[in-house]
């Protein structure tokens, strides 16, 4: 009799241990695969958005989080340097002149120096010619100069068609320091400048 009741006791106690093991490994089973479901990358037919584990969810309640004002491009500035302060304009436009100066002494002219121009930006001619020093400021166009070099009058002249010009200036002006400024244009009414610092002979 003994025998006989000890055994229902073990099967009791048996089947109620392999009920507790089935419900551990079925909550175990199904957290892990809540876990997967989280954490499984989207397919491209899905439609839904899934978070990234270390990013942090940001809500789409109000309109202003998620709404990005639109970027307007601003026009480009014309390259037409007409009217921009030299300061603004292209650094190399001036340095495309060259002017070369000869102040060698010619004793049947007088006081004079000669300039001619090396290299000038294509479509620019001759426009204007000054002497600028605190004593004086002479300035003559280029109209002028042809009319000086015909006439032999001091100030800026051009001769022999062209080939010479130079400046003609008194006894007066001799030791006088200052700048010569050349102006130059095109059709389109650009200007470009040359100075040069030097001092009468």
């Amino acid at each position: 009799m003994n025998k006989n009741t000890n055994k229902p006791k073990f099967i009791l106690l048996g089947a109620g241990m392999s009920t507790l093991l089935l419900l551990v490994a079925c909550g175990t089973a199904s957290n892990s695969e809540g876990a997967d479901v989280v954490n499984t990358p989207p397919t491209a037919g899905s439609e839904e958005n899934t978070v990234a584990e270390n990013q942090p969810v940001t809500s789409t309640a109000s309109p202003d989080t998620d709404i990005t004002e639109p970027t307007v491009a601003e026009p480009s500035k014309p390259e037409n340097t007409e009217n921009t302060p030299a300061a603004e304009k292209p650094a190399n436009t001036d340095s495309e002149i060259l002017v070369g100066i000869d102040q060698t002494a010619k004793p049947s002219e007088g006081n004079s120096f000669d300039f001619f121009i090396e290299q000038l930006p294509s479509g620019f001619m001759l426009a204007e010619m000054q002497w600028v020093s605190k004593e004086n400021l002479i300035v003559n166009s280029r109209e002028e100069a042809i009319q000086h070099g015909g006439d032999g009058e001091d100030g800026f002249y051009i001769s022999g068609n062209g080939q010479f010009s130079g400046f003609i200036y008194p006894d007066s002006m001799k030791g006088e320091k200052g700048e010569v400024v050349i102006l130059f244009k095109n059709e389109q009414g650009k200007e470009l400048t040359w100075k040069k610092e030097i001092m009468l002979k």
